[in-house]
């Protein structure tokens, strides 16, 4: 099977995935552009920004650099379909972090626990709330979103597997790690 072209990525996956962490080292080796999508469909006060604007930052983001992007989160409700895989000026790829419920969940927690301890600062002046921990909406608990999530992600990303999206598919940490060495190899090789 031939890989896909890794010009224009999409990385998505659970809350806690590395998506975030995969996409700055994927920009690093692919030499182009990083851009966070919780950054840019977040605004303060954990309030949802304007959607025309979001969609306009990422329609401006992705015409400056035409060369290739590294994209970072989900958002698929948010995104309306921008920047897939198919699309005008989309992505070549998703590059899809499926990594066991166990691992993010393991992920998710120590990072919450981080962010709230230490009040990192995270986008536009949020920060995650302690208080938030024992909220029982998804959608106020993060750990709870990367749990109810889980297996919600999952079967989309099968259902774009079938219908023949180019997806590629990293189930864990060790084929993640895999598959960035293999990228860095082949890139040194064709350098001159």
């Amino acid at each position: 099977m031939t890989e896909p072209p890794l010009r224009r990525v999409r990385i998505v996956g659970t809350s806690g995935s590395g998506k975030s962490h995969l996409a700055a080292q994927l920009a690093t080796i692919l030499g182009v552009a990083r851009l966070e999508l919780d950054a840019v469909f977040w605004d303060a006060e954990w309030t949802y920004r304007d959607l025309e604007e979001a969609h306009a930052q990422v329609r401006a983001f992705a015409a400056e650099n035409p060369d290739g992007w590294v994209v970072d989160g989900n958002w698929t409700s948010r995104l309306q379909g921008l920047l897939d895989p198919g699309t005008p000026g989309g992505a070549d790829v998703y590059v899809w972090l499926d990594h066991p419920r166990r691992t993010v969940m393991r992920r998710v927690i120590g990072r919450t626990l981080r962010r709230g301890i230490l009040q990192e600062e995270l986008w536009h002046g949020n920060r995650e709330r302690v208080r938030d921990w024992v909220r029982w909406e998804p959608e106020r608990n993060i750990v709870r979103w990367a749990w109810t999530n889980h297996p919600v992600t999952r079967e989309r990303m099968l259902q774009r597997i079938a219908d023949g999206v180019p997806v590629v598919r990293l189930r864990g940490q060790r084929e993640v790690d895999a598959w960035l060495s293999s990228l860095s190899e082949k890139r040194r090789s064709v350098e001159p």
